[in-house]
């Protein structure tokens, strides 16, 4: 047969070819029975790599959809992580608040023992600290245009000069930003040229 060049790699794990011309051959060599089975083979063969292909298809699928669940898993739980932190330093802030209160009161401050404002002064700047490395930071409201998105109006103050108008003057209670996401806006005084109803 003409077969040296075309061997069977079944044994090799490739696929099988079929030489069309062997069954021309197999017509005058081999039975009409043998050139049938042939065709059926063939046919068997296709079908398998047919379902092969589907199986492999599938499979590459599933395994996508499993990376991109386990992605999304990820995701989801750097997000509940986050919500968690922002809440455990929002009901972290009235302490920070109470902080600012009594160093707002420059001469009763400046009344209390050296050594113990200093050492309050230092526990204090600690606290700030580990509240900067979770990614908290003050808004800088004072002097500044008045933004909703970062500032909470409480009053408007009545000024006289034009280039105040819209201006932070006070800042009542600060405002936070945690990674660029205000966690508590600023409550703040707001300059008004003119008139106050």
């Amino acid at each position: 047969m003409q077969d040296k060049d075309k061997k069977n790699t079944e044994e090799n794990g490739e696929d099988v070819v079929f030489d069309e011309s062997l069954a021309e051959e197999g017509e005058a060599g081999f039975g009409k029975g043998s050139v049938e089975k042939i065709k059926k083979l063939k046919d068997e063969l296709k079908a398998c790599q047919k379902e092969k292909q589907e199986y492999l298809d599938g499979w590459q699928r599933a395994k996508a959809d499993f990376i991109n669940a386990r992605k999304e898993e990820e995701k989801n739980r750097a997000q509940v992580a986050q919500f968690a932190k922002e809440g455990m330093l929002h009901e972290i802030l009235p302490v920070v608040d109470s902080f600012d209160m009594a160093f707002r009161d420059k001469e009763a401050w400046a009344r209390v023992d050296e050594n113990w404002r200093k050492g309050v002064e230092y526990i204090y700047q600690q606290f700030v600290s580990i509240l900067e490395n979770n990614g908290l930071a003050p808004i800088e409201s004072l002097g500044k245009h008045f933004d909703p998105t970062l500032h909470s109006p409480i009053e408007s103050v009545p000024v006289e000069e034009k280039d105040k108008d819209g201006i932070v003057l006070e800042v009542v209670q600060k405002g936070y930003r945690m990674n660029d996401r205000v966690l508590r806006p600023a409550k703040v005084k707001i300059g008004v040229f003119g008139k106050v109803s």
